[in-house]
Parts: C-alpha cells; sequence; structure tokens
C-alpha cells in the first residue's frame, strides 16, 4: 500500500470522528433512550459491514457513529449535575475549596468585589445543621461583593470557606452572532453560578503551602507589589499566571485592534511558542554533551522537554481549557514522531484533532481549537524555503511564517470575530518574538529574581507604545458583517491557497474565492417594510428598527458595572455583524440607566447621524455627540416607505417636570401594508390613559407587535391600552431573575385574557419581527443547542400561536 493510500486510511475515519462531533455541537437536545440504541446498533452494524468489504467507509460511518454517541453521554451526563430550579435564588449553605484566583470585579453599584471557581464539598438548604443536604453541581462560578465603597473581602485560591450563596442555573444572552456564554459555562464544568451573602462567611482552612493555586496567588500578590502600574502588572500576570481578567479592558481593545490578542494571554498559540522556544534550547544545551547524544538523540530529548514544557505551563497558568487543548496537541505530534511513524502532516494534526475533541468534545465548538490547529497546519503545510542558518534566513524564514499565519488565518478571524487587523502583520512582526522570548520568560523568571519583572515592564512599556502608535493611524481593524455561509466555505478555501506552496496561477484563485467574504451583502429590508430586532441586553430596552436604507436604535440598553454596559458588549458587535456602519437616528426613549446605560459606548464606536430623546438639558449623553433634539408627540418622518410618528410626550409635559418614565418617548413604526409596531419606554398608567385621550382616531394605535411598557411592570400595561393597541404578540425586556420581578404575574394575567401572546427576553433572547412575515422569531428557540436553558412559563405561552420551534467571550 502507498503512502497517499495509507494516509488516506487514516485521514477519513479521523475526519468522520470530527463531522460527527460538529453535528452533536448543532443538535438542539440530546438523544433520548431509543435513539440511542439506535444510534449504537448502528456502530455494531458498521463494525460487522466492515468485515466484508469497503472497509475504509465503513469505519468511517463507525468513526462518526462512535463520536456522536459517546460525545452525547457524555454530554447527558453533565447536564445531569444541574442546579434544580427549586434551588434557585435560595439561600444555601455550601462549603468547598476556591478553585481559581480570586478575578477582581465590579459589582453594579461600584461594590468592589471578587469571582472564582468553586468546588463544592456540601451543601445544605439553610444555615441550620438540622437543614436536609443537598445535591448541587460540583463546579460553581462564585461572586462576592463588599459594600459600597468597602475593599470586598481577602480571599485566596486553594483556600476552604464556607458562607451562604444563593444560585441560578447557568443563563446568557441570546442573540444572533453573539458571544455563547452558557457554552462556555458548559465547557468549563460551571453548572451554576451565584452570589455569596458576605455577612454568614466563615474561612474554614487555608491554602496548604505546598499547593500550586496558592503558588500562583502568592505569586501574583508579589507582582503587584512590584510593579507599581496597575495595567502592566495584569498584562504580566496574564502571561505567567493565565489571570487574563488583569488585563484592563482599554489594553484588550488595543489588543484586539493590532492582532495581538492571542499573544497576550494563555492561548493555544502562545503555550506552543514557549515549547517551542524550550525544545530549541533544550536541543542546543544537549548537542554540547557527547555523552548525552550517545543515551539518547538530542531531537528526541528536545522534543519531549518541549511538550514537558507545555505542560508546566499550563498548569502554571491555570490550566485553562486552550491551554490543555495545546498540550494535547503537542503530546500527540511527539508521540508520533517519537514511534517513527513518518506520517503525512495532514495526518498527524487530524490524529492530534482527534484526541483533542476526545478529551473535551466541546473544543469543537471553539473558535480557539480551529485557529489553534490552522495556525500550526499552515505552518506545517507552507513548509520552510530556507536551510541556512545565517541570523538573515533566521529572520527571514520569520518573516515568512508569519505572513503565512496573518494571511492564513484572516479569513478565520472574520469568520468568528467578523474583524481583522489590517496592521496584524507590522504588529505580530514585534510582538511575536518580544512577548514569547523575552517578556514570557522574564515573567515566569521574575518569581525567581524579582528584578526581572522590572525589565519585563520595560520591554512591555515599549511594545505598548509600538501598539499605540500603530493604533492610532485610524485603519488599524476592519470589521465587515456576517457573511453566508458559502462565502464562509469559500473564504476559508481561498485563505488557504494564498498561502499554501502551490504555483502563483493557482494561489491568485485564492484571492477570487475571498471576495464574497471580504465584500457580504447582508440582507435588508424591502422598500416598504420594515425589521425588528430586539436585542437581548438583560434588564434594559434597546431595539433595532431598519428599512431598506436606514437604521434605527430605540434605547441602548443598561450598564452592568462600571466600565461595563450594553452598547459595548452587545449591541456594538450586534450592529457590525449585521452590516450598520452608522446608524442614521439614535433614539433614546428617557434617562433612565437601563436605557441609555450603553449610549456612551455605543456613540465612541459607531457613527450616528442624530439623537432623538426626552433627555434634559445638561444630559452628558447632549455634550460633543451629534446633534440632538427633543421627542415630541407629532413628530413624523418617513424612511423607504415606512412612517415613523411619535407619540408621546407633549411639549408641555416637559414644563411639568414629572419623574423621567412619564417622559417616555412612544414610537410608533408602519409599513406601507399598515403593519405596526408600537414602543413605549417605561410609560405608566397615567400616561397609557393620556395616549388613549389623544387617540381620537379608531385604530390610531393599533398595532401587530408592542414593546410591553415598563418591563411588565404592576405601574403600566392597563386594560384599556392592550384593547386599543390589540397586539397579535408583545415583548416583555427584563433580565433572568431580575430583583424587580418584571413582568409581574398580575400583568402577564392580563394579557393572556385578551390573546396576547406575551414573550420575555429570558425565554426568547433577542427577538426579530420583518413587518411581511406575520411572526417574529426569538434567538433562544432558532440557535437552539442541548446546553441552553430551555425556555420557562412565557415561552410555553408562545407556543400556543404558531411560533417557529427550529433549534449560540473575552475579556
Amino acid at each position: 500500500m502507498s503512502s497517499t493510500a495509507r494516509a488516506l486510511h487514516g485521514a477519513l475515519p479521523a475526519m468522520a470522528w470530527l463531522l460527527g462531533l460538529a453535528a452533536l455541537q448543532q443538535c438542539a437536545r440530546l438523544p433520548q433512550g431509543r435513539e440511542f440504541a439506535a444510534l449504537l446498533l448502528g456502530l455494531i452494524a458498521c463494525l460487522l459491514l466492515a468485515r466484508r468489504g469497503r472497509a475504509l467507509l465503513w469505519l468511517s460511518i463507525a468513526a462518526a457513529l462512535l463520536a456522536f454517541t459517546q460525545g452525547a453521554w457524555r454530554a447527558e451526563q453533565r447536564l445531569a449535575r444541574a442546579l434544580p430550579e427549586a434551588w434557585e435564588g435560595r439561600d444555601l449553605l455550601l462549603r468547598g475549596r476556591i478553585a481559581s484566583l480570586p478575578t477582581a470585579v465590579l459589582g453594579q453599584a461600584g461594590a468592589p468585589g471578587w469571582r472564582f471557581e468553586f468546588e463544592l464539598e456540601s451543601a445544605r438548604a439553610g444555615p441550620s445543621p438540622q437543614d436536609p443536604a443537598l445535591a448541587l453541581p460540583p463546579r460553581l462560578l462564585l461572586s462576592v461583593y463588599g459594600q459600597p465603597g468597602e475593599a470586598a473581602p481577602a480571599l485566596g485560591a486553594g483556600e476552604r470557606w464556607q458562607w451562604l450563596a444563593r444560585l441560578k442555573r447557568p443563563h446568557g444572552l441570546m442573540n444572533p452572532h453573539g458571544f455563547d456564554y452558557e457554552l462556555w459555562l458548559f465547557e468549563q464544568e460551571l453548572r451554576a453560578t451565584g452570589v455569596v451573602r458576605p455577612p454568614a462567611m466563615r474561612r474554614l482552612e487555608a491554602a496548604p503551602w505546598w499547593s500550586l493555586d496558592a503558588a500562583r496567588q502568592r505569586l501574583r500578590e508579589a507582582l503587584q507589589r512590584r510593579i507599581a502600574e496597575p495595567a502592566d502588572a495584569g498584562v504580566l500576570a496574564a502571561l505567567s499566571l493565565g489571570d487574563q481578567a488583569a488585563i484592563a479592558r482599554a489594553d484588550w481593545a488595543l489588543f484586539r485592534d493590532t492582532g495581538v490578542a492571542h499573544l497576550l494571554s494563555v492561548s493555544g498559540l502562545h503555550v506552543t511558542m514557549f515549547a517551542w522556544a524550550a525544545q530549541g534550547l533544550v536541543g542546543w544545551l544537549w548537542r554540547r554533551s557527547a555523552r548525552g547524544c550517545q543515551v539518547l538523540p538530542a531531537p528526541r530529548v528536545a522534543l519531549w522537554a518541549g511538550v514537558l514544557a507545555a505542560l508546566a505551563y499550563a498548569l502554571f497558568s491555570g490550566w485553562g481549557v486552550p491551554a490543555q487543548r495545546t498540550v494535547w496537541m503537542l503530546a500527540s505530534l511527539a508521540l508520533l514522531r517519537s514511534l517513527g511513524l513518518r506520517w503525512p502532516w495532514p495526518l498527524c494534526l487530524l490524529l492530534s484533532a482527534v484526541l483533542v475533541t476526545a478529551i473535551d468534545p466541546w473544543a469543537i465548538a471553539q473558535a480557539g481549537f480551529w485557529l489553534s490547529f490552522a495556525a500550526v497546519g499552515l505552518l506545517m503545510a507552507s513548509g520552510g524555503r530556507r536551510t541556512g542558518s545565517s541570523l538573515r534566513d533566521v529572520l527571514c524564514e520569520g518573516l515568512r511564517g508569519q505572513w503565512v499565519a496573518t494571511l492564513g488565518l484572516a479569513p478565520l478571524s472574520l469568520l468568528f470575530f467578523q474583524q481583522i487587523s489590517l496592521l496584524g502583520l507590522l504588529a505580530n512582526l514585534l510582538a511575536i518574538p518580544l512577548v514569547s522570548f523575552v517578556i514570557t520568560p522574564l515573567a515566569l523568571a521574575g518569581a525567581l529574581m524579582p528584578l526581572l519583572w522590572d525589565l519585563a515592564e520595560l520591554c512591555l512599556r515599549g511594545l505598548m507604545a509600538y501598539l499605540r502608535a500603530l493604533a492610532g493611524t485610524g485603519w488599524a481593524v476592519w470589521t465587515l458583517p456576517v457573511a453566508p455561509l458559502w462565502a464562509q466555505a469559500a473564504g476559508l478555501a481561498g485563505g488557504a491557497l494564498l498561502v499554501l506552496p502551490l504555483p502563483w496561477r493557482l494561489r491568485l484563485c485564492g484571492l477570487a474565492l475571498l471576495l464574497p467574504l471580504l465584500w457580504p451583502a447582508p440582507p435588508r429590508p424591502r422598500v416598504g417594510e420594515f425589521e425588528l430586532l430586539a436585542a437581548d441586553v438583560g434588564q434594559g430596552t434597546a431595539v433595532l428598527l431598519r428599512t431598506a436604507g436606514h437604521a434605527l436604535l430605540y434605547d441602548a440598553g443598561p450598564q452592568y458595572a462600571p466600565g461595563i454596559d450594553a452598547g459595548q458588549r452587545v449591541l456594538l458587535p450586534l450592529l457590525r455583524a449585521l452590516g450598520v456602519a452608522r446608524l442614521d437616528l439614535l433614539l433614546l426613549s428617557h434617562r433612565d440607566s437601563d436605557h441609555v446605560g450603553g449610549a456612551a459606548s455605543l456613540l465612541a464606536g459607531l457613527p450616528a447621524a442624530a439623537l432623538l430623546g426626552s433627555l434634559e438639558d445638561g444630559h452628558p449623553l447632549l455634550a460633543g455627540g451629534p446633534p440632538a433634539r427633543r421627542c415630541e408627540a407629532g413628530q413624523r418622518w418617513d424612511w423607504d416607505g415606512v412612517r415613523f410618528e411619535l407619540l408621546h410626550p407633549l411639549a408641555a409635559d416637559y414644563a411639568a417636570g414629572p419623574k423621567s418614565n412619564a417622559l417616555s418617548c412612544v414610537l410608533r413604526v408602519v409599513d406601507a401594508a399598515g403593519h405596526a409596531a408600537l414602543l413605549t419606554g417605561d410609560i405608566e398608567a397615567a400616561q397609557e390613559q393620556a395616549l388613549l385621550r389623544r387617540a381620537a382616531e379608531a385604530g390610531a394605535l393599533r398595532s401587530d407587535g408592542l414593546l410591553v411598557p415598563h418591563h411588565g411592570s404592576k405601574t403600566s400595561s392597563s386594560e384599556a391600552l392592550l384593547a386599543a393597541v390589540a397586539p397579535r404578540w408583545a415583548l416583555a425586556q427584563a433580565g433572568y431573575r431580575n430583583r424587580f420581578g418584571h413582568p409581574a404575574l398580575p400583568v402577564l394575567a392580563r394579557y393572556q385574557a385578551q390573546g396576547i401572546a406575551v414573550l420575555t427576553s429570558p425565554d426568547c433572547g433577542a427577538l426579530r419581527w420583518a413587518s411581511g412575515e406575520g411572526q417574529p422569531q426569538c434567538q433562544r428557540q432558532l440557535g437552539a443547542r442541548y446546553w441552553h436553558r430551555p425556555g420557562g412559563a412565557n415561552a410555553a405561552m408562545s407556543e400556543a400561536g404558531p411560533w417557529p420551534e427550529a433549534g449560540y467571550a473575552a475579556p
């Protein structure tokens, strides 16, 4: 059998394994008992048929079935370790160990705190020893906060604690093309999140002196004492300890814009570079020993030294999931070479991918998995051109490798993040060698000689100055909307063709394949119609209205914590992914923070032609922004055959000085066919009555869709308003288990009594409604995966109508 045939016999089952796992990650639910039995019978049948002929075909199908079945079984085991719904939001007595470095966070009111992983030892239903014991998930993600203005309680990795905490099941925002927080929690095996009640905290035991967690904690504290600048200390802590949350948000934005974010965290590429550096150093030293070379050849010693260095670095940096994947990949490649199996590089890479996904079946759903394997594969496929050992040859080879990685990974970057850094090659030209071979080794060596931290900081400041100069050019990042699936596949093939060692005629074909990915045409509503997209922003409001050629954003969502808001976390990525490069109007209904909290970040990242709202004179958002004016009833305009009309407040209402909710701008949008949506802000019963009095002509308020007033508060949604609007559906934009109890049960009862289907953001996610299509679509149903929290009671109410039942991080 030829080497090509042998490679094919190994490659097809490996590819089938990966396809089987990829298919599993697209499932809205896991197979049930009979389906599991059918899968197992199919697997056995394929193995028996392989003995009778066409073994490669049947073995490949068997590999796909095996991957799907074992992945589903393991997922079922993990889902079984869930928090029972009955215990959400109740005070539970927990005892266990802090299993990660506590990360500094801020609460909603600016209260300082810590977030950390917690390994549970025991749990009770209350503080009394007589309270029954509970079976809860073994790993939790907890937060503890101090009082505003006070320091949070001191916590240390590896310590054992007992405290009261309130838990909830994993829940994340669900928006088109958004970060899947629930998938991240599922892969990390964090099956519940919660907040500790500080008065009931009690430390049971300090971390043992030999604990790796305690050593990492001591090292971080020593680093923070040595480096006066917190931002620099954060970057060095991320490089040496894997504490990515220590990097300031402004620095993360700079790293992303210049294309070096992969270097400033313990990622797969970073661990690989560290392993290659250790391999080169050990190989060079081993060749200096004649006796050592007689016992073991230098290449083999260097190979496994690189793997051990990667393992040690991954363990010391917290043994994060990306680092784990890289260690298994390097170990599998080293094992194949040590066994003398000179297989083609694609087969070696495929088999290492099989090993990684056999250990972590959910790796295949993460961008880091594909970026790591693609980077290694591109470097292997492109091959070296120079064999000399002069400095010029080394520099040329390094430049070629960076060019291959930058160009070849650009389509993947667009696929996963909808942006590429136009200056990435220039930035990485300095950043890769400096971070991998200078700053990171110095940061690690500083644990033995703290003076080296000062040198690492000096090098880091030079790098930061270089990156800021590049970012200051104004064209560092190219952002594109999400392309269709066929364009994504063509773009990936085009990127591979451009960097493979092929004739230039074939390489130029790669440019043609890249064009649909680089210049996608995002879908837009037809003339005379509009599209409504109510983003899932938690407890707050943000609704995008698009016509054939215009875009309006009604409110900008809440501020989650100081420096963190819906504008930067949800709306900017969403608008860019949809191809909205400019807002024709930003309409802020009133000044409450759950409606304007994300506006400053949004205006800083996306141009807006005008600002309309009920903000008072002197509001910070009115300074230095787009031209602004007050919203008043009677204002009308037409865009692309769609009519927009403001119904509230009156000009006289501003002089009365009512509370902000009473000044909410109420907007009605009507398409050419008469389909309408009514957006009400936080108006209450008094303003609803005023609207009804002014609606003299019959049907002036009637709409197909209604944004539930005041998120479903008891003060709003009067029976008279619901009768006048008579919507077919209504959406309450509210947070999961929010402290206000929105939407209130009596309010939901009023909607139900009038036959109005009510959807809520926690159960629906982002809601999309095209005025010419009839029924709205929920992102939580469209993008449902088996690890997502299923919809609750409000989702069940929606299913009574013809709703779609079809099937998602970061610093």
